[in-house]
């Protein structure tokens, strides 16, 4: 089980993260990031579970300069106050609290350790944006609605990028999406679940598909532990 820390962003900014560690000395770092819900039971147990194969994992909470301590459910009155929070919280912004997170898990090890970042919905948009953007090693992108966007802004990754997208998803046009990344980020690895929707990783939602969201895990582990298991990559 982990525990909330705090972290300091280089704007000034001290915002609370939630923080899992293995058992065994941590063979890398995770950067796990948030739905528009907050970091809350689902993401925190995300973190949990993945510190069990060996990472060391911190998952800022995003809209705590707005908001401390948000934590919501799934329902329409939850999901209108997390759209109206991610609009006070600029992508730029998040990306330094990423980036905090980044530096923490670093900071622990030494500057050669390796740290990816794992991101759900808005998450898994900022988690594309840090491929792009952030010294990291390695990205996972689940649903994330944003992307299209990126893809029109010729927003490229830089980093390695795993991209989870549901077939069904009624937010993310899937099959268009996963062309557009072929071209824009022709070495992204690209896995459409053909009978997921939107949030199908997580248990407390609708679309919850337990087993894509089990075969997508494992697929991210396995990422993961390709892209991570040596020293950091050069920075940007």
């Amino acid at each position: 089980m982990g525990e909330f820390i705090r972290l300091d962003a280089a704007t000034g900014t001290s915002i609370s993260a939630w923080h899992a560690t293995p058992r065994q000395p941590a063979r890398a770092g995770l950067v796990v990031l948030q739905e528009i819900f907050g970091v809350n039971a689902h993401i925190r147990g995300v973190a949990d579970r993945l510190a069990l194969p060996g990472y060391e994992v911190v998952a800022p909470a995003l809209f705590d300069r707005v908001a401390p301590d948000t934590e919501l459910g799934y329902g329409p009155e939850d999901l209108k106050r997390g759209i109206e929070l991610k609009g006070q919280v600029p992508d730029d912004e998040a990306l330094t609290y990423v980036a905090a997170a980044v530096d923490r898990l670093r900071a622990r090890h030494g500057a050669a350790f390796p740290v990816g970042v794992v991101g759900f919905c808005w998450g898994g948009s900022l988690a594309y944006l840090a491929a792009a953007k952030l010294a990291i090693d390695a990205a996972v992108s689940y649903y994330g609605g944003q992307v299209p966007k990126y893809l029109d802004e010729g927003i490229k990754p830089v980093r390695p990028l795993l991209v989870h997208l549901g077939g069904r998803d009624g937010h993310i046009p899937a099959g268009p999406t996963a062309d557009k990344l072929r071209v824009t980020a022709p070495g992204a690895e690209i896995y459409v679940h053909p009978q997921a929707g939107h949030g199908f990783n997580c248990e407390a939602r609708p679309d919850y598909r337990p087993e894509e969201a089990r075969y997508a895990m494992e697929v991210t582990l396995r990422f993961l532990d390709r892209r991570l298991s040596g020293p950091r990559r050069p920075p940007i």
